[in-house]
């Protein structure tokens, strides 16, 4: 990826929390859809790995926050903290292994795909933590269902999607390798 400026990743990630406040009215008035095409991780990942880590991981930790205090939803507590730990290390995990890579296709599905897993595993770790301490627990069944199960749409989505969204703004030389 071409030398990028501070202020070029820096507007680049305000576009890309903008975009996950936004996504998600697309599939509002279905919250079922929402859950299967995870709108809001699309912005981050692309965050991570076009603005680098540091963006990626504080995009992630902001948006479900900021987006549960403007619009209520996902309700901030204990869905909106745990996904900003979850949006926050897909951010970070894709940035960093990305950024560090030979930015080849193989490399960005294996940045992708070690982001989703590490992401999903935060994501219950948060819950265990949040539904053991001040709720009815968090079974295995739960979280197989909410971080696999329903998600495989959106899962795929992200393969197919991300991979053409960083080939064509390389071939239009927004940014290069």
């Amino acid at each position: 990826m071409e030398a990028v400026s501070k202020t070029s990743r820096l507007t680049l990630a305000a576009m890309f929390l903008a975009l996950g406040l936004l996504l998600p009215f697309l599939t509002g008035q279905i919250p079922q859809v929402g859950k299967m095409l995870l709108p809001m991780h699309l912005p981050v990942f692309l965050c991570g790995l076009l603005c680098g880590w540091r963006y990626g991981a504080f995009a992630g930790f902001l948006l479900p926050l900021l987006r549960s205090v403007l619009f209520s939803a996902p309700v901030f507590f204990p869905a909106g903290t745990a996904m900003a730990f979850e949006l926050m290390t897909y951010g970070l995990v894709a940035g960093l292994l990305y950024g560090r890579s030979s930015q080849t296709l193989a490399a960005l599905y294996r940045a992708l795909l070690l982001a989703m897993a590490a992401g999903r595993g935060v994501w219950g770790l948060v819950q265990t933590i949040q539904l053991g301490l001040f709720g009815d627990g968090f079974s295995l069944d739960l979280f197989l269902a909410g971080a696999f199960f329903q998600a495989v749409p959106g899962i795929l989505l992200q393969l197919v999607l991300i991979p053409g969204i960083l080939l064509a703004l390389q071939q239009g030389r927004a940014f290069r390798k």
